[in-house]
């Protein structure tokens, strides 16, 4: 599956959280991740975030797609992270 992460968490966590992250997805941009994952690096994934994040004020979204058949990315001003993975 394609996975887009966005992540907002505390200036004292980004770094670790960003560590984590580049483990199993391509960077684009700020607190932005994108990448094929399977189901096995998706719940791993999940669990390293669960640790080293606090519930209690950060905040990770992922969008999950099953297909990216209809999907494009488009992008206005600088483009960061490279295109070597997109939708």
């Amino acid at each position: 599956m394609f996975l887009i992460l966005v992540y907002d968490v505390g200036e004292k966590r980004v770094g670790k959280v960003l560590k984590i992250c580049r483990k199993y997805l391509n960077w684009v941009q700020n607190s932005v991740l994108e990448g094929e994952i399977s189901d096995a690096g998706l719940k791993k994934l999940k669990i390293e975030l669960k640790r080293a994040i606090n519930e209690e004020e950060d905040s990770v979204i992922f969008y999950l797609l099953r297909t990216t058949r209809y999907s494009e990315r488009q992008t206005i001003g600088i483009k960061k992270g490279g295109d070597e993975m997109f939708i």
